[in-house]
């Protein structure tokens, strides 16, 4: 287990109003959201601890200072011997987050998906301590959709959610996505200036892991642009490593000035910034936009488990906010046609970038906030906005 010893978390704990454990798998999809949580409640005043595993604890940026604890956590899967040394793994983790627990006492423990989130749900559930999920998608995931039926409370980021279990309906409250803070100040601010001979900026990126096909597709869409409207062009491409020198020389070929990267550190900078993005729909990605209020063109990653990313470009497309590509139809051809479609008939852009932002929801970092000091045992004045916002399965 890492982070710091328990002398040092007991000394800062005793000053805090609360303290809280968050659980999240090791994605982005997972972490972002659960990094705007612990920076809200940092901000209440009460103490946040961080249940992972090795790549949540690497993810640069997010949840630095806070007490990171990396447990061990099986994949349910592989056959008999998988699901064996899953247990085995599962009940190993459980054993440290009750030994952690013991020790530090939470008033909560939020999991937020993910493998590593289910034994600290369960330790938190064999110790009476008051549990809670948060569900990012628009379909329910494998490790909330187990525990959903033992938690107290269930915060969802879509009010229609699939795979929810019919006896944790009455316990389910729709929040939204929390994203941190830099996105949502993007919130404020206008729509970046177009003109017909502006510079025209895209931002492509396939989530934290990249995506290969973006790096395949995507040069080769932009090629098939009318040449006035490619000019005009200024790419910022997140890549994979394997990937990125190929994606370089192939802009430099085509003339289209791009910056490719592995990861981009600034992101809600460039997202700032940028005019049309282009990516997977992971349930972060699509708070994101929604937040900032920007257009995009979403392929969803077909692997997703529950094919969630297609419920989730399906609810941004359905606003007007976006259009969906599903990968089996995603050729370069098609992705200049709906580039066309959208950037260069008049008011498009603008009106999808508005139609994006209606269906964000900016206050969802405080009032999954709110719902989870409930749960400690915070008095507030009045019910959180978010707990009368039932969800439909």
């Amino acid at each position: 287990m890492s982070g710091s010893d328990s002398s040092s978390i007991q000394g800062r704990t005793s000053g805090a109003k609360r303290h809280f454990v968050l659980a999240a798998g090791g994605t982005g999809g997972h972490m972002i959201p659960a990094h705007a949580l612990a920076a809200e409640l940092g901000r209440r005043g009460h103490f946040v601890s961080l249940i992972t595993d090795a790549r949540g604890a690497t993810i640069p940026g997010l949840f630095e200072g806070v007490d990171s604890h990396v447990l061990p956590a099986g994949r349910l899967g592989g056959g008999p011997l998988g699901w064996v040394r899953a247990g085995r793994a599962i009940l190993d983790g459980r054993a440290r987050a009750k030994a952690l627990y013991r020790q530090h006492k939470p008033a909560g423990v939020i999991g937020f998906g993910g493998y590593p989130a289910l034994p600290a749900l369960l330790a938190a559930l064999s110790m009476k301590v008051p549990t809670a999920i948060h569900e990012q998608n628009a379909v329910l995931g494998r490790v909330n959709r187990l525990m959903a039926p033992w938690v107290k409370v269930i915060a969802t980021g879509y009010p229609q959610v699939e795979r929810l279990p019919a006896n944790a309906r009455d316990k389910a409250a729709m929040v939204g996505n929390p994203v941190r803070a830099e996105v949502l100040a993007l919130r404020d601010q206008p729509f970046p200036p177009l003109t017909q001979e502006g510079v025209f900026r895209l931002l492509v990126t396939g989530g934290s892991q990249g995506a290969s096909i973006l790096s395949e597709i995507v040069p080769d869409g932009l090629a098939m642009l009318p040449p006035h409207f490619k000019a005009r062009l200024q790419v910022t491409q997140q890549c994979r490593p394997e990937d990125i020198d190929e994606v370089r020389q192939r802009y430099a070929r085509l003339g289209i000035p791009a910056d490719c990267a592995t990861y981009l550190p600034d992101l809600p900078d460039r997202l700032g910034w940028s005019h049309l993005f282009i990516g997977r729909a992971g349930a972060s990605t699509i708070a994101e936009l929604t937040a900032a209020g920007r257009p995009a063109i979403l392929i969803p990653l077909p692997s997703a488990t529950d094919d969630h990313q297609t419920a989730n470009a399906r609810a941004m497309a359905k606003g007007g906010g976006a259009r969906m590509i599903a990968q089996a139809k995603f050729t370069a051809v098609e992705l200049a046609k709906q580039m066309q479609k959208m950037a260069l008939e008049p008011g498009a852009l603008e009106n999808a970038a508005n139609r994006a932002k209606a269906a964000g929801l900016p206050n969802a970092t405080t009032d999954l906030a709110d719902l989870v000091e409930g749960l400690g045992g915070v008095k507030r004045g009045a019910a959180p906005a978010a707990a009368r916002e039932k969800v439909l399965a």
